[in-house]
């Protein structure tokens, strides 16, 4: 499981990076990261929960309405399958490389990195060199955590584990990173690391205690993040493709479906595409 945990923690970037500021046409969202998910032939409820895919283990808790959102359903949808081994597999992939970061990167990348990391972690890129710009990310961002971290999708699992549940996958690493490569220069990507800090994660670990969707879209909706075409690729794209996918495994038996918070609000947010499906997508706030 410790395995599984520093493979997951590559993702988290996906969730900070997954939003891009624009205009913005949906309605507000209530406050509640757990909403229920009826009608359009459904026979039982579905749940869909946002998450945030690391935090410290301090700010951690799993309230009562979603442990019986769980115990109300038969299936535990992620974005990916971490049950998968082929998955797994993928996801080491996704964080080392065999070839050298030092012969990856220009000169002028490699230097500006090397800075940065110095600064930041206190050793240079030299000890990075087997490692991609998403497994550099990773480590940053868990230096800045600067605490134990616990992830909802290994505890979700967990739980679905012991009772034996399906575990499915939305999508599949490879998508994720294709939509990496097609967003981001290196230079874009290398730059986006300098935010990363502890502030920015304490503030964000603020607004999602809060249960607030819509101060969590505005502080991630930052063009620093994301121009019109990463938006596309990493945020609509994909929320529009699980959106496909879901009514066909809700049909079947109801599943909990836990997803970066990042993708539930805005105009093509999962909560907005299914409701424009023909679901009634309801917030339950107790």
């Amino acid at each position: 499981m410790k395995k599984l945990i520093k493979l997951a923690a590559a993702l988290v970037i996906v969730f900070l990076s997954v939003t891009v500021k624009a205009q913005d046409k949906s309605q507000k969202l209530e406050n509640s990261l757990l909403w229920e998910i009826t009608g359009n032939g459904l026979s039982k409820p579905s749940y869909l929960y946002g998450t945030m895919h690391m935090m410290c283990e301090d700010d951690f808790v799993v309230k009562e309405k979603v442990k019986k959102a769980l115990e109300n359903t038969d299936k535990l949808a992620l974005e990916l399958d971490f049950d998968d081994p082929a998955e797994l597999m993928a996801m080491q992939k996704m964080t080392t490389s065999g070839k050298p970061l030092s012969e990856r990167l220009s000169k002028e990348d490699y230097a500006t990195l090397n800075s940065f990391l110095q600064k930041e972690i206190g050793t240079g890129a030299s000890q990075f060199e087997n490692y991609t710009l998403v497994g550099i990310m990773s480590a940053v961002m868990f230096k800045s955590l600067n605490c134990p971290p616990k992830m909802y999708e290994v505890e979700f699992m967990q739980q679905a584990m012991a009772k034996h549940q399906e575990i499915l996958g939305l999508e599949k690493v490879e998508v994720q990173v294709t939509g990496f490569q097609q967003s981001y220069t290196d230079k874009e990507f290398i730059e986006q690391l300098k935010y990363y800090n502890s502030s920015f994660f304490d503030e964000m670990v603020a607004i999602y205690k809060e249960e607030n969707l819509n101060g969590l879209y505005e502080m991630v909706t930052d063009e620093k993040f994301m121009d019109t075409n990463a938006k596309t690729i990493m945020l609509d794209n994909r929320n529009k493709n699980w959106v496909v996918k879901m009514p066909e495994l809700m049909k079947a038996q109801p599943v909990f479906f836990a997803v970066g918070a990042g993708h539930l609000p805005g105009e093509n947010g999962v909560i907005n595409l299914l409701r424009k499906a023909g679901y009634s997508v309801k917030p339950i706030l107790k």
